[in-house]
């Protein structure tokens, strides 16, 4: 089977398409024929080296953590899926290979594919929804009522959490370039801040929340949007070196890997509440395109690697 793999940390250059054996399902695995996986951003500070901490570094290393597809063989114990299954799902944090033609993976992480995604649908759907779900629900505790501002709105995650919050019903502020803007008024966004020219501590203010997907200065400066009590919580790579301001609150979420939450994507799908992003969609040889884009930090939505 094809794979992305790279042998030394660098650029996209690095990244290659070669054949490697395919796996075999060990207990309570199922092998998934890949239709779809998706690039994160993760995926690009991997490549990089910026995440040794957190994923295996024994050469050749693997990508992607997305998959949508069909379930081609089950390992011993698997009661719950079956061969010839459509499932989407989220590999385990530090066993990354989506990029590829076929995976194992725990049985007990798919979820079954609604028939209303298509592959690329699942595969976009997967980590950010899975990502927005446990920090705007599980971790802010979002309620009615309550004003959130989205560092970040545009991307993924971010593209994801707008029109979450909006149906939790909350007030929601977001900040994205001005190309961005009638894009995240059209998922719901209540107030749309310009970070190239406006100065978002002025214009969200009183926060009750805030959901990081950038980082850096921005998530340092975004505790002056909260008011006392408020909590933030990020997702953006690197770590918080700052000292949090007395009376408000910073959280981590822990985006683990379970079934529930990928059914809970699929609830949200059918009820109409969130729609899969926009995608630009390429081949698994387009690997180092598909990172170049990534880093770019101006896509809009995801980026497909559509397998078959």
């Amino acid at each position: 089977m094809k794979a992305v793999l790279f042998d030394t940390f660098g650029g996209p250059e690095v990244l290659q398409v070669r054949d490697i054996p395919e796996p075999v399902p060990a207990e309570g695995e199922v092998l998934v024929e890949i239709h779809s996986s998706s690039i994160n951003p993760a995926d690009c500070h991997v490549r990089r080296g910026a995440r040794q901490n957190i994923v295996e570094t024994k050469f050749p290393i693997r990508l992607g953590r997305d998959i949508s597809g069909i379930v081609k063989k089950v390992g011993a114990g698997v009661t719950d899926l079956k061969v010839g299954d459509a499932v989407f799902a989220v590999t385990e944090q530090g066993k990354d290979g989506a990029n590829a033609e076929a995976i194992t993976i725990k049985a007990s992480i798919c979820a079954k594919k609604p028939d209303f995604l298509s592959h690329n649908e699942a595969a976009a759907l997967a980590l950010i929804g899975l990502t927005a779900l446990v920090s705007i629900e599980d971790t802010i505790k979002l309620k009615k009522g309550e004003s959130i501002l989205i560092q970040g709105g545009a991307g993924g995650v971010g593209g994801y959490a707008v029109p979450l919050c909006k149906h939790i019903g909350a007030k929601v502020y977001a900040t994205a370039s001005a190309n961005n803007h009638d894009y995240l008024k059209s998922l719901g966004a209540d107030v749309v801040i310009d970070y190239n020219k406006d100065d978002f501590t002025k214009i969200a203010t009183n926060m009750d929340a805030v959901f990081d997907t950038v980082g850096g200065k921005v998530q340092s400066r975004s505790f002056d949007s909260l008011k006392v009590g408020g909590r933030l919580a990020w997702v953006a790579a690197g770590e918080a070196d700052f000292k949090v301001p007395e009376g408000k609150i910073i959280v981590r979420p822990n985006v683990a890997r379970d079934r529930p939450h990928l059914e809970r994507i699929a609830e949200l799908a059918k009820s109409g509440a969130i729609k899969a992003p926009p995608m630009q969609v390429l081949k698994l040889e387009d690997i180092r395109k598909a990172h170049e884009l990534s880093e770019s930090r101006h896509v809009r939505g995801k980026l497909v690697i559509q397998v078959r």
